[in-house]
């Protein structure tokens, strides 16, 4: 795929790939499917084999994409629905057992504000491995989550995909469930598209800056993936040399990567432990 089609987003991926080989070409390898529910769009798009994985230019597996075209920060009407239903699209990728151990991964750099939203989710991310050690009865209906932040190779000097192995190495999760900003295409989805992936992701590959993988292959154990863009590349509105390496992001970024990361987090803590209200999460991250 060229620097003018450059997408984190399966379904807009997809859309290109579809455009490419004529609107009413079935791609092989590539099963989609749209809806709409309650006032958000839900698209699923399955990679299913190799060539289907060339034809997208996406690892094989299932992404999910739910498109919320309102205002959705906490207080809004549709905040709770939104939850919900990105909780569920995460545990349609995540091993489900209530002695599972989940690795909440947050990526990205929280000193640039676009880059912030792992941070940003990972500040509202119910942990609890320590709680269930130390009241076991009181937490006893709670998955076991662990979290860690990363940061960026540029500040750390470590590779975030070794900083992850190291902890799978020592905690043995059934899980990792890595939260990471994405780079987008098309205006309408840019801060207002949640993509939950069950193939893993390479940190920064939207913005040209590839880093170690995190995967099953690279991790050995099951990787999902969710994010939302918050840039697009420059080049895809003008050919023009000057622009490569630009990228464009909304002017109210700073509140929009805010709910984008509040909403993420809240969808967590209800995938991972689905007896918790909205209301609840409320009171259990201040």
């Amino acid at each position: 795929m060229s620097i003018y089609g450059r997408t984190d987003l399966a379904v807009e991926a997809q859309n290109l790939s579809l455009k490419n080989a004529g609107e009413f070409t079935k791609i092989k390898g590539v099963k989609a499917r749209r809806e709409t529910s309650g006032g958000i769009e839900l698209s699923t798009v399955e990679i299913l084999n190799n060539e289907g994985a060339e034809a997208i230019g996406k690892p094989i597996g299932k992404y999910y994409t739910m498109q919320i075209g309102e205002r959705f920060e906490r207080g809004a009407d549709i905040f709770s629905s939104a939850v919900s239903t990105l909780s569920q699209l995460i545990r349609n990728c995540i091993p489900l057992n209530k002695s599972s151990v989940y690795l909440i991964a947050a990526l990205g750099n929280p000193d640039i504000t676009p880059d912030a939203l792992g941070s940003i989710a990972a500040s509202n991310i119910i942990v609890t491995q320590h709680l269930k050690k130390t009241m076991p009865e009181e937490f006893k209906n709670f998955s076991t989550t662990m979290l860690c932040r990363t940061g960026v190779l540029g500040t750390t000097g470590i590779e975030s995909a070794a900083q992850i192995k190291s902890l799978c190495e020592r905690f043995n999760p059934d899980c990792v469930i890595a939260v990471d900003a994405l780079a987008g295409m098309e205006l309408n989805r840019l801060c207002h598209s949640f993509q939950v992936s069950s193939s893993g992701i390479s940190p920064g590959s939207g913005v040209g800056n590839n880093r170690q993988e995190l995967s099953m292959q690279s991790l050995g154990v099951p990787v999902v993936a969710v994010g939302v863009p918050t840039v697009i590349d420059a080049a895809v509105y003008s050919d023009a040399p000057e622009l490569r390496g630009m990228f464009v992001t909304p002017r109210d970024i700073d509140s929009s990567v805010r709910a984008a990361g509040k909403l993420i987090g809240y969808g967590i803590n209800m995938a991972l432990h689905p007896m918790l209200s909205t209301e609840d999460i409320d009171m259990l991250v201040g």
